[in-house]
């Protein structure tokens, strides 16, 4: 990795299974500056869980290399979060001391856990606040890179929110790289400002997201020629067209151009990968 780079990776793939073999990432290849917060987004079966694996170190590449932070300067929470289910709350944050001697922050990991009993084992635990006792492992271990797949899912809202905002704080504190993956278009905006968009085991969209929308805009207007722009996804509706395009100089013409939203983008990139061909880039 080259200074100010949490995370690269070049080539990055890998394969699953002898008897039928099929790639789950394929010729990934990017590099996020740190401190970025960085949404992986892209739907069931995209790769996504595979990307975040591979950089905690936890699966072997088949083809290509990944560059991440020593293990010790990298926290993982995977979907499951597994946790030791025969420890109490209170053992497994002392667990967490006791493995990260020179890093850990008792005081963030036990804002986490403030409203749980120290004294409840795992096992007994909802989804919900297994979550709080795995971000609290992750966040007081102090790490450099975040590695977070799906954390939020089986969070009521409220509870999303204010574990967001503690997690956003830290990181801008601290100014830790963090990669999150999930579905929640809403959580991803307000909190993220790089994406990673994967589909079919591929990078489809990579940048700092500010930069990606500013990159494209959305036309409305009678169907026209619609160059030098490249787009994106379009379709027409009598004589109208709406289309989205990737801006290549001033946009003029007959049209109405507005700035997309984040989901206007990645629902119309996702729509486009589908029809683009193995290999190609949307």
């Amino acid at each position: 990795m080259t200074s100010g780079t949490a995370l690269s990776t070049e080539g990055l793939g890998k394969r699953y299974g002898r008897r039928r073999p099929g790639w789950a990432l394929r010729d990934c290849s990017f590099s996020l500056p740190a401190g970025r917060v960085c949404a992986v987004v892209g739907p069931n079966g995209a790769g996504k869980s595979t990307l975040l694996a591979l950089t905690a170190g936890l699966l072997r590449p088949t083809e290509g290399s990944v560059q991440a932070p020593a293990r010790e300067h990298l926290a993982y929470v995977a979907q499951d979060k597994p946790l030791y289910p025969q420890l109490t709350i209170d053992e497994t944050l002392r667990m967490g001391r006791e493995l990260n001697p020179d890093r850990w922050d008792g005081a963030v990991a036990e804002r986490i856990t403030a409203d749980l009993d120290p004294t409840a084992r795992v096992r007994s635990l909802s989804g919900g606040q297994r979550t709080r006792v795995a971000l609290a492992l992750a966040l007081g271990k102090r790490p450099d890179l975040l590695l977070l797949d799906e954390p939020m899912a089986d969070l009521d809202p409220l509870a999303r929110h204010e574990l967001m905002g503690v997690l956003m704080a830290d990181a801008a504190e601290r100014g830790t790289t963090v990669v999150m993956s999930s579905h929640i278009l809403g959580e991803l905006e307000g909190a993220c400002d790089h994406l990673l968009l994967v589909d079919g085991g591929r990078i489809r969209l990579d940048g700092a997201i500010d930069d990606l929308l500013a990159a494209h805009a959305l036309l409305r207007g009678p169907i026209a020629d619609l160059a030098p722009h490249r787009v994106v996804e379009s379709r027409t509706t009598g004589r109208q067209l709406t289309a989205l395009i990737r801006r290549e100089g001033p946009v003029e013409g007959p049209w109405e151009a507005t700035a997309p939203s984040l989901e206007d983008l990645l629902l119309a990139h996702l729509r486009t990968s589908r029809t683009t061909p193995e290999g190609a880039s949307a």
